[in-house]
């Protein structure tokens, strides 16, 4: 009798193959790589960079099985998931196929990448400790579950004080109002967000200070992060992406529109591609070895000016815009770090 996961890939393997028949090829599936994401049908086909790595999989012989959060689960200390096998596409009205769900002991695949976007919230830590369960086992999961729990992405920058600008960490209203006079000019944020949500500019005579800090502490019950305000945002926000310790030499600078501070795309930034400086560059060197120590294969350092302020490590964005405007091949590297893992 087969195991679960083999009953699916003998099913795989045989409409692969006479899909490869067909076009007179045959292709090596022999790994396994499940993603955990977001709703496959509801992605940004030309922006998404899981579509993008599953891509690069495919093309390297990876058999892949899709799940979703909700799919994970643990039984008797074992970790499975509802996996459905995947075939991706580079077509923009249909660039996924997905066969039926089986569940699966989460330790029979090689791989699995945990590309779920934030929130990190207590779903997403119970997440990590199911695919934690099936590292333990054998499977090599990227990135790693425990530097998922232990690096938040707003947090995780302040190891690296000679690359921040003025920052503080606090929940306490009276020390966030002492930063402010401070600095003057500075950026309020929750620890926990992305895409530019709920972030505020807010100057030392902004008469909204009291509600924007009792909104975004909940009253002194929420720790937020408090950072001087960096004029060269107008020159964008740049994403420097980090592959297994090496640092892609383009970054996409996300420059703000003409009524708004924040450069992220989701709030209505511009993307544009451009070599990394030498500041770029030396914030990165700082940074990668304790990337490559942690486990954290894949990582986008957030770069405004001459300053680190984020280190996104549960689902980095942005390698379609560098790879269309530079043929970088991104996703193939990670892959590629990834089977070199396997091989070992």
């Amino acid at each position: 009798m087969y195991s679960g996961l083999e009953a699916i890939i003998i099913a795989y393997n045989y409409v692969t193959m006479s899909i490869c028949t067909t076009r007179r090829e045959v292709l090596p599936m022999d790994k396994s790589l499940g993603v955990v994401m977001d709703p496959i049908q509801s992605i940004n086909y030309y922006k998404d960079t899981t579509l993008s790595i599953l891509l690069a999989a495919q093309r390297q012989g990876y058999r892949l099985f899709y799940m979703e959060q909700q799919h994970l689960f643990l039984e008797n200390g074992r970790p499975y998931a509802e996996v459905r096998p995947l075939r991706v596409f580079e077509n923009p009205d249909q660039w996924f196929k997905l066969d039926q769900a089986s569940a699966v002991p989460l330790n029979e695949l090689d791989v699995v990448l945990m590309r779920k976007d934030p929130p990190f919230d207590s779903e997403f830590i119970y997440s990590t400790y199911i695919l934690e369960a099936a590292e333990k086992l054998g499977t090599t999961v990227v990135n790693k579950p425990q530097s998922l729990r232990d690096c938040n992405e707003k947090v995780f920058a302040t190891q690296f004080p000679q690359c921040t600008p003025p920052l503080l960490v606090s929940r306490s209203q009276k020390r966030l109002k002492e930063f402010l006079q401070q600095h003057k000019d500075v950026v309020f944020k929750p620890l926990d967000g992305m895409g530019g949500t709920s972030i505020f500019r807010v100057t030392e005579r902004d008469q909204n200070i009291n509600v924007i800090l009792e909104t975004l502490t909940k009253f002194g019950r929420q720790t937020i992060m408090a950072q001087k305000y960096l004029p060269e945002i107008v020159h964008g926000d740049k994403r420097v992406l980090v592959v297994d310790g090496e640092i892609v030499p383009f970054c996409l600078a996300r420059i703000p529109c003409a009524n708004d501070f924040r450069g992220n795309l989701a709030a209505g930034g511009q993307g544009v591609v451009q070599p990394l400086s030498d500041r770029d560059r030396w914030i990165a060197e700082q940074v990668a070895p304790t990337l490559v120590d942690l486990g954290l294969l894949f990582v986008g350092l957030d770069i405004i000016g001459d300053y680190l302020t984020e280190i996104n490590v549960t689902s980095p964005t942005c390698v379609r815009e560098i790879d269309s405007a530079q043929n970088t091949a991104i996703g193939d590297k990670l892959v590629a770090a990834i089977s070199q893992r396997l091989n070992y």
